[in-house]
C-alpha cells in the first residue's frame, strides 16, 4: 500500500511538472535564462520517468513482507542487474550461434594473440598460428600432465602472469576428484566474469521468459558454504571454483540465510543455519544448489531435524547444542524473535509426509534451481517423486572447473540440455570410437553430426590448449547453427574390466529397469566398483573379473532384502542393453556381477568420507557412479548389510 500511495504521488507531480513546462517543450524562449530553463525541462523529464518507471516496477514485482526496505532495495538492484545483463548477453548469444564457425574462430584467434608473448605461447608459437586447421597442426591434444610443471611454477612464484597467459589468475581451481586424482588449475579474472555474464545472466533471462512468476521479490533457499582455502606462496587463493559465498557476495542479499550464516565453516551446523532461516521465511520463491544431490541431502536432514528446528522458530533462537562460535550465535539471535503461528505452521504441514513437503511448507516456492543429469539423474528424480512433487526444476548451466561450456535456455523441457557457447570457450570434438587414440583427429563445432557422441575438447581462458577433460556428450539438436548437447558421462566413469567399457548411462539405465520390477523396494542410491580394487577375505578367488555393485534403499522399506532373482536381474538387463557386456559374460571372461544392499546413510556417509581424506569440497562433491580409489571401495564394503 505504501509503495503504491508513492507511486501515484510521482506520477502525479509528473503529470504536473509536464504540464507546467509544456509551453517551454513547444516554443523557443529568447536569451539565455530561457535556454537554461529550455534544456533543464529536458533533463527533468527523462529522470522524473525513468524515477517512475522503477518506482512501478518494483512495486508490480510483489515484494515479500519478509523484505525490509534496505532488503528489497538490494534485492531489486541484483536482480534488475542481472535481468539487463542478461538480455543483453542472451542477443550476443544468439547472434553467435547464426555462424558458429565466424565465432569460434574470432575467439581462438584473439586467445592466441593475447597470450602469444607468454612462455607457453612463444613455446608453441602462438604468434604465428593464422588459422583453426593450423592450431590443430602445430599443438597437441592434452592431458592435465601436459601442464603440471606450468602449473607447479605457477604456485611457486608471485609473478604467475605471463606463464600460461597473459593475465595473472584470480585463483587456483580444485577440481573435484570424481574421476580419479583431484588437479588443480589456474583461473584467471575473465573466466569468472564469464560465469556470470555468458552463464548465469543468460540462463536468468531465460528463467524469466518461461517462468515469469520469477519476477517476484521474493527470497531464495540457496543450499552452498564456504570453503576452507589455501593460500599458493604468492598468496593466491587455492579451492574450489563452484559457486560459494565468497564468489557471490554480491547475490548474498536475494537469499535467506543472512550473511552471519555463511562464515560457518562446518557443513552440518551451516546446513542447519540455512533450513533454519529458510523454514522462518514462509514467502521463499526458490531452493537452489549446485547440484540435486545437494538439496535431497538438504531436505532428507529438515526430515530428521525438522521438530528440533521448529521449537528454535517458535522460541526465537539458535539451538544451544549447535557447534558454532559464541560471536556468530549472538550475531543470528539478533535476527531471530518468537514465532509461534509459523511454528504451528510448520507442524501442520510436517503431519503430511515427504509427498509435496516443499510445496506445504512454501506455498509459493515454484521451482528448484539445481543441475540434474548425469549422476544427478537419480537424487533429481527422487526429489521431483517425494519432497518437491509439484514443483519444477531447472538444470541451468553445463560447467567444469574448466569453465563455463553450455547453457539450458529452454527451463520447461526434459531431459534438460544444453547449447554450447560459441563466444566463450573454444570446442573440438573426439568422436566416441577414437576416444582410446592419443592423438585422434578432431572435428570442429559446425563439424558435429545429430545424434553422435564425441569427446569434449577445449581451449579455455586459463591457459589450457586443446585440453581432454573427459567428457562425452551426444549431439541432441541444433540452435542455428550451434549444436545442443546431453551429457552421457566422465571417461573416468565407466566400468572396465576387460576393455568392455560399460558407460555410467548405460548401467544406470539397466539398474533402473531392472529395480522397477521389484516391489517393496526404492532405490535411493548407488555406485559400482571394478573387482580389481577390492580384495574379499574368506571368498573363492574368482579368475575373471567382475563388477560390485552398492545399492541404498529407503529407512522406511524395513527389513526388506534383495532376492538372487533380483540380484540376477540386473546383470541380464545389462546383457540385454550392452551387446558388448553380454558377449563377455557369454564367453565367461567376465563374471556375473556381486550385488549388495548397504546400510541406510552409507552413501552421505561416503560423501563426508570424501571431503575429509580429499581436497573437495561440499558445494562440488559429485557421487561416483563408478568408485576408482581402494579406499572408497573398503568403505562400501565395510557398509554391506
Amino acid at each position: 500500500m505504501a509503495w503504491s500511495l508513492v507511486i501515484s504521488v510521482l506520477s502525479f507531480t509528473f503529470v504536473v511538472y509536464l504540464l507546467h513546462y509544456s509551453h517551454y517543450l513547444l516554443t523557443v524562449r529568447n536569451g539565455l535564462d530561457g535556454l537554461l530553463e529550455h534544456l533543464w525541462s529536458w533533463i527533468l523529464i527523462p529522470v522524473f520517468s525513468a524515477t517512475s518507471y522503477v518506482c512501478y516496477d518494483f512495486y508490480r514485482r510483489n515484494v515479500t513482507p519478509n523484505h525490509t526496505i534496505r532488503t528489497s532495495i538490494d534485492h531489486y538492484i541484483a536482480i534488475s542487474s542481472l535481468s539487463w545483463v542478461g538480455w543483453y548477453m542472451r542477443r550476443k548469444l544468439e547472434k553467435a550461434t547464426k555462424n558458429v564457425k565466424q565465432a569460434q574462430d574470432e575467439l581462438l584467434l584473439q586467445r592466441l594473440k593475447d597470450n602469444a608473448e607468454t612462455s607457453y605461447g612463444k613455446e608453441y608459437q602462438f604468434g604465428e598460428i593464422k588459422d583453426r586447421e593450423e592450431y590443430v597442426r602445430r599443438h597437441p591434444l592434452t592431458r592435465i600432465s601436459h601442464y603440471e610443471p606450468y602449473i607447479q611454477k605457477m604456485l611457486e612464484t608471485k609473478e604467475c602472469e605471463n606463464i600460461l597467459t597473459h593475465k595473472k589468475p584470480i585463483q587456483f581451481a580444485v577440481t573435484s576428484g570424481t574421476s580419479g586424482k583431484s588437479s588443480v588449475l589456474p583461473m584467471t579474472g575473465e573466466q569468472r566474469l564469464a560465469f556470470f555474464t555468458h552463464g548465469i545472466a543468460v540462463v536468468y533471462n531465460s528463467l524469466l521468459q518461461s517462468l515469469p512468476e520469477n519476477k517476484c521479490i521474493q527470497k531464495s533457499l540457496k543450499l552452498f558454504y564456504t570453503p576452507r582455502w589455501r593460500e599458493s606462496a604468492g598468496g593466491l587463493p587455492i579451492g574450489p571454483n563452484s559457486s560459494s559465498p565468497t564468489n557471490s557476495k554480491a547475490l548474498l542479499s536475494i537469499y535467506s540465510t543472512p550473511k552471519p550464516g555463511f562464515e560457518v565453516l562446518t557443513e552440518p551446523e551451516a546446513l542447519y543455519i540455512h533450513l533454519l532461516f529458510g523454514l522462518k521465511d514462509k514467502y521463499l520463491g526458490m531452493v537452489e544448489a549446485n547440484f540435486a544431490s545437494i538439496v535431497l541431502i538438504a531436505f532428507q536432514a529438515l526430515e530428521m531435524q525438522y521438530k528440533s528446528l521448529i521449537e528454535d522458530i517458535e522460541l526465537g533462537r539458535i539451538n544451544p547444542d549447535l557447534k558454532i562460535s559464541d560471536e556468530t550465535r549472538n550475531e543470528l539471535n539478533k535476527l531471530l524473535s518468537p514465532d509461534k503461528n509459523r511454528a504451528n505452521e510448520l507442524r501442520d504441514a510436517f503431519k503430511g509426509g515427504a509427498a509435496g513437503l516443499v510445496k506445504r511448507v512454501w506455498p509459493t516456492c515454484h521451482l528448484i534451481l539445481a543441475a540434474d543429469t548425469g549422476v544427478f539423474t537419480l537424487p533429481a528424480s527422487i526429489l521431483m517423486e517425494t519432497y518437491c512433487k509439484g514443483i519444477s526444476m531447472y538444470s541451468p548451466l553445463y560447467a567444469a572447473s574448466e569453465g563455463l561450456l553450455g547453457v539450458n535456455i529452454w527451463p520447461e523441457d526434459k531431459p534438460s540440455r544444453y547449447m554450447l557457447v560459441p563466444g566463450y570457450m573454444f570446442f573440438e570434438f573426439i568422436p566416441v570410437q577414437h576416444c582410446d587414440e592419443d592423438q585422434p583427429q578432431t572435428l570442429f563445432l559446425d563439424q558435429v553430426e545429430l545424434g553422435k557422441e564425441y569427446e569434449l575438447v577445449i581451449t579455455n581462458a586459463g591457459g589450457l590448449y586443446r585440453y581432454r577433460f573427459g567428457d562425452v556428450v551426444k549431439i541432441a539438436g541444433f540452435h542455428h547453427q550451434c549444436p545442443i548437447i546431453e551429457f552421457m558421462y566422465r571417461q573416468g566413469q565407466f566400468l572396465n574390466v576387460r576393455g568392455e567399457k560399460t558407460s555410467e548411462k548405460t548401467f544406470y539405465n539397466a539398474l533402473m529397469k531392472a529395480v522397477s520390477n521389484w516391489e517393496g523396494l526404492k532405490l535411493t542410491d548407488y555406485c559400482c566398483s571394478e573387482s580389481l580394487l577390492i580384495s574379499e577375505e574368506g571368498e573363492k578367488k574368482e579368475y575373471a573379473p567382475f563388477y560390485h555393485v552398492f545399492l541404498e534403499f529407503d529407512s522406511t522399506d524395513g527389513d526388506a532384502m534383495l532376492t538372487k532373482e533380483q540380484k540376477n536381474q540386473i546383470d541380464e538387463t545389462l546383457c540385454d542393453l550392452s551387446y558388448v557386456y553380454g558377449s563377455f559374460r557369454k564367453k565367461g571372461s567376465i563374471q556375473k556381477m556381486k550385488v549388495y544392499m548397504v546400510k541406510p546413510g552409507t552413501f552421505q556417509g561416503l560423501r563426508k568420507f570424501a571431503i575429509e581424506t580429499t581436497q573437495a569440497s561440499a558445494n562440488q562433491y559429485k557421487i561416483p557412479r563408478v568408485v576408482k580409489t581402494k579406499e572408497a571401495a573398503a568403505f562400501m564394503m565395510k557398509n554391506v548389510i
